[in-house]
């Protein structure tokens, strides 16, 4: 017989190490099946790192549960009276579950050695391939989870700046699509915007150098409705435009991409489009780096922690 925590041992685990934690924190029951195999469609199984955790919540915006993962900074249970800053960082295609213990685990390296602010660090669900959009149907509510659901809970329930100049939001591939579309269209919500090999990033989805014809098919359907206009309208390059024309305060923002990435043109296209609309952003290109988050770190090397405490400098 599965033996699961209520949401009782859950809260109480928590409470004990954060007395900051408002009466409006709430985490529900993980759903059967969900500590051996994926349960329900917005649950995926544990990931597994040292100091990583599995949450679920109500999602009224999903109408079921819905999980994260979450990483605490090293520190955060010895400093009760601390409030730290969130980084939300977004998967790409696939879920993101596989490769999220070595992205825990370089983050969580980086503030043991002092290189990384200290930091909540929040891995939302977004589907296999959800784009961090709403879909035009209303079966995928992946932003409006995101943005009406889980940052109130995460500031609800851990010692968070629960503020623009306490978020950051980083992704890669489908999440670097995902944070410039969310960065631009909730600038009032995020200090700083850090794109990874972002994709799609075409102005229309004609042509998908990382997808087959059949699968661009089935993401324009199943997400944007087979609307290009609503394609169109999801996209960070009119969102940016949108952005900049209500005059809005922007998040600090970096482009990175290496030059041997299917997504290199559309990536470059957009860092012109941002140029031409005046938008302040960093934009670096990797000699010869594909589209490979792992090739991506090993090129930054050390130098790419220093956007962190720049977004969160007083």
């Amino acid at each position: 017989m599965s033996c699961r925590p209520s949401v009782f041992v859950l809260l109480a685990g928590l409470l004990a190490n954060d007395v900051h934690a408002a009466a409006g924190c709430r985490f529900a029951d993980l759903p059967a099946g969900a500590d051996t195999a994926d349960a329900g469609r917005w649950v995926t199984a544990e990931a597994t790192a040292p100091g990583l955790h599995r949450r679920i919540i109500d999602s009224a915006a999903v109408g079921a549960s819905a999980g994260y993962h979450v990483l605490l900074p090293p520190g955060y249970a010895d400093e009760p009276s601390r409030r730290f800053p969130v980084l939300y960082w977004l998967h790409g295609t696939g879920g993101g579950l596989a490769g999220l213990p070595r992205v825990a685990g370089r983050f969580e390296a980086a503030m043991r050695a002092g290189d990384l602010p200290p930091m909540i660090v929040v891995f939302p669900y977004g589907l296999p391939s959800g784009m961090w959009v709403d879909s035009k149907d209303g079966g995928s509510r992946v932003e409006s989870l995101l943005i009406g659901d889980l940052i109130p809970h995460v500031d609800a329930c851990y010692r968070t700046v629960a503020a623009r100049e306490g978020r950051i939001l980083e992704g890669y591939s489908m999440g670097g699509y995902g944070v410039a579309r969310l960065g631009f269209r909730h600038p009032q919500l995020f200090a700083g915007v850090m794109m990874l090999a972002a994709g799609p990033l075409q102005r229309e989805l004609y042509e998908t150098p990382r997808a087959s014809a059949a699968e661009r098919a089935r993401l324009m359907q199943q997400v944007y409705g087979d609307d290009m206009e609503f394609f169109r309208q999801q996209s960070p390059w009119q969102l940016a435009e949108r952005a900049v024309s209500a005059g809005a305060p922007l998040p600090r923002l970096r482009l990175i991409v290496g030059t041997g990435d299917e997504t290199y043109p559309a990536n470059r296209a957009f860092h012109q489009h941002l140029t031409r609309l005046g938008v302040e952003h960093e934009y670096i290109e990797l000699p010869g780096v594909g589209h490979s988050l792992p090739a991506v770190w090993t090129a930054l090397g050390g130098g790419s922690w220093g956007f962190y405490a720049e977004v969160l400098a007083p």
